[in-house]
């Protein structure tokens, strides 16, 4: 799977007091009418339960500026959940999951449907809000490194 690039992205995802985030890589478009987009979480990994009791996520699309930040998310360094969340700066949207304010994209999702498969569950989401942000460079993971692409 090393060989399959994939655009960087955080989701983000708020179950009572519990807020996760994780970087993933394998998320897309599922419909445009309603607008739906999938997410896959890894569900070998206990701290990801947030995302399998909570109705909602964020969907939060990295750009070349957020390398230091998608490898904190995906674990590297091995810090804390606030200490990741501290490398960024965050508002808290309608779903009351944490949006990157300097997103490229921030999709605002409620989970509609879940598909366990063998290492991860899918999560199906309705775009419920939308943030724009800047366009730059997407980041993207492959071959175990990240790229950037104009």
């Amino acid at each position: 799977m090393s060989r399959y690039a994939g655009h960087v992205q955080i989701i983000t995802t708020r179950f009572g007091d519990n807020t996760r985030g994780t970087t993933i890589t394998a998320a897309c478009s599922v419909s445009d009418q309603p607008p739906m987009l999938l997410a896959c979480v890894n569900n070998q990994n206990e701290n990801n339960q947030p995302f399998f009791q909570s109705d909602s996520f964020v969907l939060n699309t990295l750009g070349a500026q957020h390398q230091e930040l998608a490898g904190a998310f995906a674990g590297f360094g091995k810090l804390t959940s606030e200490e990741r969340f501290a490398l960024g700066t965050w508002e808290i949207g309608v779903t009351g999951a944490p949006i990157l304010t300097n997103a490229i994209t921030a999709y605002e999702c409620r989970i509609v449907d879940r598909k366990i498969t063998a290492s991860h569950t899918v999560l199906f989401g309705e775009v419920i809000g939308l943030k724009m942000g800047d366009k730059t460079a997407s980041l993207l993971y492959l071959g175990r490194d990240f790229h950037t692409v104009e």
